[in-house]
């Protein structure tokens, strides 16, 4: 059975919308794409590097695909770690809006996405990696079906965008597994699933 990671870059306040260009996701007027470029340094590189060193296959949002489709196939060095691997593995893709993928080695997933990501987990071995894709994510999360988190913690507020944990998300706890700050600041969070939360007192 597989286990399913989520990387996700988040600012301070939750955002996760379009970190990687002014165009990258403008819905609901947000004007701020591009947020995480500056923070970039050999640090982050690394640790992304390190990421895409264990997939077995990747679990992509509709919106996550297009922008991944229109940029990896175009630069696929077998030397870089990112793209070999998208390239490479087998991607999924939750969507009921696409009715086909060019990418090469991709599967549309058009059901019920709990039930298409659960008989995934049961089927492959290995890891697999979500990267953005951030409402199938919440999704998953509502249902225990991610495991593991990379949270990326840029030093930036931004006050608008869709955010990855917004009201009635399900109430999960988790443990602390990496802990890792860039030169510029990026706080490099991984935590792993452990259940409900626990209460108490302090008086």
């Amino acid at each position: 059975m597989a286990t399913l990671s989520l990387t996700q870059f988040l600012t301070l306040d939750g955002v996760y919308q379009a970190p990687g260009g002014p165009d990258e996701d403008r819905s609901g007027g947000f004007e701020h794409g591009g947020w995480s470029v500056p923070f970039g340094d050999e640090d982050f590189g690394r640790h992304i590097d390190g990421i895409f060193s264990r997939p077995t296959a990747f679990l992509l949002g509709r919106r996550t695909y297009e922008i991944f489709a229109g940029y990896w196939p175009k630069h696929d060095d077998p030397a870089d770690p990112v793209a070999s691997k998208l390239n490479a593995l087998p991607k999924y893709v939750a969507t009921t809006t696409l009715d086909s993928a060019d990418w090469a080695h991709t599967t549309l997933l058009r059901g019920d996405v709990v039930e298409e990501v659960g008989a995934l987990k049961e089927r492959l071995d290995g890891e697999i990696q979500m990267h953005g894709s951030g409402g199938l994510a919440r999704t998953l999360l509502a249902h225990d079906l991610i495991d593991t988190l990379h949270l990326h913690v840029f030093p930036v507020v931004l006050g608008t965008g869709h955010r990855l944990f917004t009201e009635g998300a399900r109430p999960t706890a988790f443990r602390l597994t990496g802990a890792v700050v860039t030169s510029t600041g990026v706080a490099l969070h991984t935590y792993e699933r452990a259940g409900r939360p626990t209460y108490g007192s302090y008086a």
